[in-house]
């Protein structure tokens, strides 16, 4: 399954993208829920869902008011407090560096480090629940497990008033964010795409195209903008169902002799935590008959960086090999929960199930659940694998 995220029609912003994934089948009541209580760090805000028709299209509109407005927050400060907050750390972990997107365009335009940015309009209690909210829903969906498409965001045009005065569209922030990703002028006079909106595209999209490729679309989805137009203010979501049968990754390669086991083991934590897809190590003999270990990661090209910066960091490796944009067949995966009684007790155990041309051609229980198991029963991993048949 792949999910396109298309601003070509009028933009992008957060609350649009909220309104979409609400449209998308994310409960907005517990959605209300998380927004109103994670923006209560900076101020008070009333969120509410309205099912509203910009120039004949049905969408969800997100409008989220501000109840008070507090003095300007310091980025530091903010990630402290989203740290704090009583969220799954993969939500907050993506929130950050949504804002750390949004943080460093700040720094780039202003000529200021990140400690000196404060925030104005991205860092008002409105700005933190539409990107909480949006990653929340985002989660909710479990869209990190899919592929995320971009299409080109219009971002307007004219001038904005903003807290530093009037500025062209797009505002530099927006230009900063969106840099080496394709975005086009126009349609209208006004600006169409936020700071808030392009960092969490520019975060959560796997690839850019400049077309929709070839998919089988099951699902549409719109969110709503505040404006009117002449024509419709909606994003929109497409889900389908075959564009996901390829992908592309980076593999990224260096060659270790000088790691002890613990060391390589202490590594692929790191590098999978960091997002790696996939991680190994291959016994090879080196130059002079040395043994070594060849480590390969393989890497969405949005984790790439950050990735060959952990392997230089904690290898100490003066060379790595990258090679970009490798392209791989992949199976269409579902994760299905089953119950099983072991041993007078009930467990929950998630399998992940592959297919092909709609035949299943594996079904593999997930090795934490089975671990989980055999750890309060005392049990081995092939005892528990027997049970659960």
């Amino acid at each position: 399954m792949t999910i396109i995220i298309d601003p070509q029609g009028s933009g992008i912003s957060g609350n649009m993208i909220i309104g979409a994934l609400v449209d998308l089948g994310a409960d907005a009541d517990k959605l209300k829920e998380v927004m109103e209580s994670s923006a209560g760090i900076i101020g008070k805000v009333d969120v509410n869902f309205d099912k509203t028709n910009k120039n004949g299209i049905d969408s969800v509109y997100c409008h989220v008011e501000m109840l008070d407005k507090k003095d300007h927050v310091h980025y530091n400060e903010l990630v402290d407090k989203i740290n704090d907050l009583d969220l799954d750390e993969d939500v907050k972990k993506t929130s950050l560096n949504i804002f750390k997107r949004i943080a460093v365009a700040e720094s780039k335009v202003h000529g200021k480090s990140l400690e000196e940015i404060h925030f104005h309009e991205v860092g008002a209690s409105d700005a933190v629940a539409d990107v909480i909210g949006s990653v929340w829903a985002y989660y909710s969906l479990k869209l990190n497990e899919e592929k995320i498409i971009g299409l080109p965001i219009a971002v307007g045009g004219g001038r904005v008033k903003t807290a530093h005065g009037t500025l062209p569209v797009p505002v530099p922030a927006v230009l900063e964010i969106l840099k080496d990703l394709n975005f086009v002028g126009g349609p209208v006079d006004s600006e169409l795409a936020t700071p808030t909106g392009c960092a969490i595209y520019a975060e959560i999209c796997d690839e850019i195209k400049e077309f929709i490729p070839q998919a089988k679309v099951s699902e549409v989805a719109y969110g709503a903008g505040s404006k009117d137009f002449d024509h419709p203010n909606v994003l929109r979501i497409i889900r389908t169902e075959e564009a996901g049968k390829s992908d592309t990754v980076d593999v990224i390669e260096t060659n270790i002799d000088h790691l002890t086991g613990e060391e390589i083991g202490y590594l692929f934590d790191i590098l999978l935590d960091a997002g790696a897809s996939d991680v190994s190590i291959t016994p090879i003999i080196m130059k002079k008959n040395r043994q070594g270990s060849l480590l390969k990661v393989i890497a969405k090209k949005s984790k790439r960086d950050e990735l060959v910066n952990l392997i230089f960091k904690h290898t100490g490796s003066l060379g790595i090999r990258i090679a970009p944009n490798l392209h791989r067949g992949i199976a269409k995966r579902e994760f299905v929960k089953k119950t099983f009684e072991i041993e007078g007790d009930e467990y929950e155990v998630t399998f992940k199930i592959g297919y092909v041309n709609g035949e299943v051609i594996s079904e593999r229980p997930e090795y934490e659940d089975l671990k989980r198991i055999a750890n309060e029963k005392n049990l081995s991993l092939r005892q528990v694998k027997e049970m659960i048949k």
